[in-house]
């Protein structure tokens, strides 16, 4: 079946099943016509706010035709750029100019105190009632729980996805192996800069590239190398008592891996201010050797090739002295949540949840995870093969990452054939789950971070950067500290700790 046909089948079925229903409602009638009541599919006005990256997808596209087909709504979809998007969210809230469905994103404690006000629908006790969110893990909605209450549909991602991706032509060319230890990290780092493993005679290669945003987030760098060393995923607990990542001794050692990689110039000196696209693109054209990412080994390489053609690239685990470690993510990439404010009754809400759930259906969820049979993928057998890669990065993925879906995990009843890079970066990632050291204040309230969080976090942040970069000494990093300490960050210590007595007594 081509896309033309795909949509036609689409829009057809919303037709049919406007047919059927009044057909049914007709013969079911024995009275007069005048006492029939003729079901209304009108398409349900639905407006939608989610982040974007890169282009705007088109309101026309076969993407967002289909998808309006098949859930019978009038969507209108609003991208705002991922860089500006939790202020923008955050002017929407204040304004009270919402739309019936939004992507939030959980860690932004501003945004979380909104829920909090009661600004959205609780939607908890109404999930059962939906066949495609009920089947989900009940862990994924527990990891967005608000005081012990879920707001949202999860943005569904892999618990575990930290995996070393790197040059294998390089590593090879320099006697390397994928680093375990912190002197590894330092010993490839090094080769890979100064070794000049692209042979052209130049020093134009680092083994790792960072962006201002090396330490921020589920993916910072140096919470993976820490993890992978020992060390706790963000915060620590210890017979009930909390300690953050950055007081442990195995982050402090991984800072110091970082200094002395800036001062021996082994790392881009500019990392404090480079933007993520930036140092993705100096990967993808070939100066960069190694990296730890979420799963995108393959579309580094197809990227890559196009400029350096003989370039291999592996994957494997994120490992350390003592075996895989790697810390767990969240499980999501923000949720879709549901003001009251634009959504007013409990019937409109359950016709959004009910859009929400359609995505998940097996038409929707082969459209969302591998695009318009005919332009991104086709039929063969017992797999289905993508057609164009480049296609599906601008055309499928935007609403891939913003619409509910557990790629090939769930409704999906032929696999993607795929290059063995992709299938063995998919492996590692769900054999990572086994491996995984969990956040254990994931979803522990602190009214100290949601009043101040992003302060404290840009306190400690900042702290890091000037460490590595020689501007502080161990001493003033132990004074940033305690800063930290007193503008906030023994409250949050302590509220942590009585939240989390208080759920381990229910």
């Amino acid at each position: 079946m081509n896309r033309r046909k795909q949509i036609a089948t689409l829009m057809g079925t919303a037709l049919l099943t406007t047919t059927v229903l009044t057909a049914c409602s007709s013969t079911g009638d024995t009275g007069s016509a005048s006492t029939t009541k003729v079901p209304d599919n009108t398409p349900f006005p639905l407006s939608l706010v989610v982040n974007q990256v890169g282009e705007v997808p088109s309101k026309d596209s076969e993407m967002e035709k289909s998808i309006r087909a098949y859930t019978n709504t009038d969507l209108q979809i609003q991208w705002i750029p991922q860089a500006a998007y939790d202020e923008k969210v955050n002017v929407m809230i204040a304004s009270n100019e919402l739309p019936k469905l939004i992507k939030l994103n959980y860690n932004n404690p501003s945004i979380i105190s909104s829920v909090k006000s009661d600004l959205f629908w609780e939607i908890g006790p109404y999930l059962k009632d939906y066949k495609n969110l009920a089947a989900q893990n009940q862990q994924f909605y527990d990891n967005i729980a608000v005081n012990g209450k879920v707001y949202g549909v999860p943005l569904f991602r892999d618990l575990g996805r930290s995996v070393v991706h790197f040059r294998k032509d390089w590593m090879d060319a320099l006697g390397l192996k994928a680093p375990k230890t912190l002197e590894d990290w330092y010993n490839v780092a090094k080769g890979m800069t100064t070794g000049d493993p692209d042979k052209n005679g130049k020093n134009d290669t680092y083994g790792l590239i960072l962006s201002k945003r090396y330490n921020q987030d589920a993916d910072s760098l140096l919470t993976r190398i820490t993890v992978s060393q020992g060390g706790p995923n963000k915060w620590q607990v210890v017979d009930g008592s909390f300690t953050p990542e950055f007081v442990t001794e195995p982050f402090f050692e991984t800072m110091k891996l970082f200094k002395r990689l800036y001062e021996e110039k082994l790392i881009n000196q500019d990392f404090a201010v480079v933007d993520v696209t930036e140092v993705d693109k100096q990967y993808q054209s070939g100066r960069g050797g190694i990296t730890i990412s979420g799963g995108n080994a393959q579309s580094w390489y197809d990227k890559l090739i196009k400029v350096v053609p003989t370039a291999v690239i592996d994957a494997g685990p994120l490992e350390g002295p003592n075996g895989i470690k790697l810390p767990s993510e969240s499980g999501n990439n923000g949720f879709l949540a549901i003001p009251k404010s634009s959504v007013k009754t409990e019937a409109e809400m359950k016709k959004v949840l009910t859009f929400v759930d359609k995505l998940m259906d097996p038409t929707m969820a082969m459209l969302l995870v591998k695009g318009i049979e005919g332009k991104h993928w086709a039929d063969k057998g017992e797999f289905t093969e993508p057609l164009d890669r480049d296609a599906d990065a601008k055309e499928v993925k935007p609403y891939r990452d913003n619409l509910p879906q557990r790629s090939e995990a769930y409704n999906i009843a032929k696999p993607m054939k795929q290059p063995d890079l992709f299938n063995k970066n998919k492996k590692i990632g769900l054999e990572n789950e086994k491996y995984i050291v969990v956040n254990p204040a994931l979803t522990l309230d602190s009214a100290t971070i949601s009043e101040k969080g992003k302060e404290l976090d840009q306190m400690i942040t900042d702290a890091e950067t000037k460490f590595i970069m020689g501007k502080i000494d161990e001493a003033g990093w132990k004074a940033e500290i305690q800063k930290w300490r007193t503008a906030g960050g023994d409250k949050v210590i302590q509220e942590f700790k009585e939240s989390y007595a208080k759920a381990k007594k229910k």
